[in-house]
């Protein structure tokens, strides 16, 4: 029974694409992960990245070397004694841009509807990568990319995109990507920001518990839970790495991810393995951390590197001042998302373990979810603004930030019904615009900050009040987020990664080139679209 249970679904591939396949997986304990560009290649990554080589830190960090990163640090110092040295002739004889050849060049045709172009846009956006070049680290199944940009899969942005592929009968490519994650699980023991060997320090919140579930959908659950247990353990160990450690002794008995609550409840934070400059944002770290009135730059690096894990990077929520990224203390804060997440998880491998009929596990981490949960309810419900914050485990109290984070314990479900029915009545006040939700009710520049709206919180707002009966805000949220999608795409031709839902426009702020594409758009808008019309109809 349990051989029967735990056996792989198939996936129908190409003769040489199995084979393939099977060497990255064969292969992959064999080989060691190469250093990041900036360990490896030293001070010619520190001048490129300082002298604005291109435009944005993230172009040189993605390019390929020609030779060994040792070898071209070598060269690099020899070189720049020459008088007529030329850094970026040097660069461009050195390195390239990796640009798949199979990628087709799209262009909506002038009629097309956006639920047509997100369709079409599947192609364009798939990625194919068996080795490891440069930065990019090979995945043994094909993926999506958010954006034209990007050659690799990234965490969170993922889930988003599968919502539209499930929407589009799109399983096959979904398994691939629930499988990489799995492969990444394996070999890292953690699901990095994305394949990319400067993510390798941290993660992003983990949706990959949803990926499973959804996939579940398609293919049972018992089945599929049993195939992906294994993976949800490693990703629930990553999270929790630490929690023998936080003792009375330990930084507010605080340690990597793990928190331990005043009452002795174990939660979490965002956190990073590294003290340094994000390498692809390098130059703009050491200019905030120069900037800030802390001496110690080493926790503003690591506040940074952790307010990119948890996705939100960046925003009033992990500052001081609502206004100043120099005060940002990402790692002092409980965050709520992050906890209503990991409450997820433990329910999802406690199910995983009642189907397989092991009852004592199941326990064991429905008791674990319990606590959290009302560890959650506890700790991050503020009376006073009758909402769910952040905790600021230093001082002992909730940040004081309002922001969408507080509607994660509606999609987790863990709300009581008078919560929820504040939330409701805040979102519909405070957040609700002409184009959709604010992502916060901070006006300051930062792209996680108000006047953008994102995709994936729509989404969470949306299904989390329909967990409590709140359909008819839910659907005007969903219906006002469709128009804005659809008026933009009018007017560009593009779907983009974020919007101004005050302005009912393209959203901006953030440290590269705002990006059209773009997945975790495409999906939202076509899973929210298919809802839409099968409601009308």
């Amino acid at each position: 029974m349990l051989k029967r249970i735990l056996r792989k679904p198939k996936i129908v591939e190409k003769s040489s694409d199995k084979i393939k396949t099977a060497v990255v997986h064969a292969t992959s304990p064999l080989k060691r992960a190469a250093k990041s560009p900036d360990e490896a290649l030293g001070e010619l990554f520190t001048i490129v990245q300082r002298q604005q080589i291109f435009p944005d830190g993230m172009t040189f960090i993605d390019m390929i070397p020609r030779n060994r990163a040792r070898v071209l640090a070598k060269k690099y110092l020899l070189a720049k004694q020459d008088p007529q040295f030329n850094l970026e002739r040097f660069v461009n004889e050195h390195f390239y841009e990796f640009v798949p050849d199979n990628v087709p060049h799209y262009t909506p045709p002038e009629n097309s509807s956006v639920r047509e172009h997100v369709t079409n846009l599947w192609p364009v956006l798939t990625r194919r990568n068996r080795l490891d070049r440069g930065s990019l680290m090979a995945l043994p199944y094909e993926y999506i990319v958010p954006g034209g940009r990007f050659s690799a899969q990234f965490y969170w942005d993922v889930y988003f995109i599968m919502l539209g592929m499930a929407a589009d009968g799109r399983w096959k490519e979904i398994r691939g990507m629930v499988r990489n994650y799995a492969y990444l699980l394996r070999k890292f023991g953690l699901i990095p920001t994305a394949n990319r060997t400067y993510y390798l320090s941290r993660s992003q919140p983990p949706f990959f518990i949803h990926m499973v579930r959804l996939l579940a959908r398609h293919q049972g659950r018992t089945r599929t839970y049993a195939e992906y247990l294994p993976s949800m353990l490693l990703e629930y160990r990553f999270w929790m790495k630490g929690r023998r450690q936080v003792t009375d002794r330990a930084d507010h008995r605080a340690y990597a991810r793990v928190v331990q609550m005043p009452n002795g409840t174990l939660l979490n934070r965002y956190f990073d393995n590294k003290t340094t400059p994000r390498p692809e944002s390098q130059r703009e770290d050491i200019e905030t951390a120069d900037l800030a009135k802390s001496h110690d730059k080493s926790k503003i690096f690591l506040d940074l590197r952790a307010g990119a894990e948890s996705g939100w990077d960046f925003s009033s929520r992990w500052f001081r001042d609502a206004q100043d990224i120099q005060s940002i203390h990402t790692t002092d804060i409980v965050a709520v998302d992050l906890n209503c997440l990991l409450y997820q998880l433990e329910t999802t491998i406690a199910e995983s373990y009642s189907l397989l009929r092991q009852p004592l596990l199941a326990q064991r981490y429905l008791a674990a979810a319990k606590r959290r949960a009302d560890a959650i309810r506890r700790f991050c419900w503020n009376e006073q603004s009758q909402f769910f914050e952040d905790y600021n485990f230093r001082e002992g109290r909730t940040t004081g930030r309002i922001t969408l984070a507080g509607v994660f314990p509606l999609f987790a479900k863990i709300a009581t019904s008078e919560q929820a029915a504040a939330v409701a009545k805040c979102i519909e006040q405070d957040f609700l615009k002409p184009g959709g939700l604010l992502t916060t009710l901070e006006y300051n520049g930062q792209q996680w900050d108000a006047p953008n709206g994102w995709a994936p919180l729509q989404w969470v707002a949306i299904m989390g009040l329909r967990e409590y009966g709140y359909h008819g805000l839910a659907n005007e949220i969903r219906d006002r987020w469709l128009a804005l999608n659809e008026r933009v795409f009018k007017e560009k031709r593009k779907m983009v990664e974020k919007y101004d839902v005050v302005a009912n426009g393209i959203g901006g702020g953030g440290e590269y080139p705002l990006q059209d594409g773009f997945g975790w758009t495409n999906g939202v808008y076509a899973a929210l679209y298919d809802e839409k019309k099968a409601s009308d109809e």
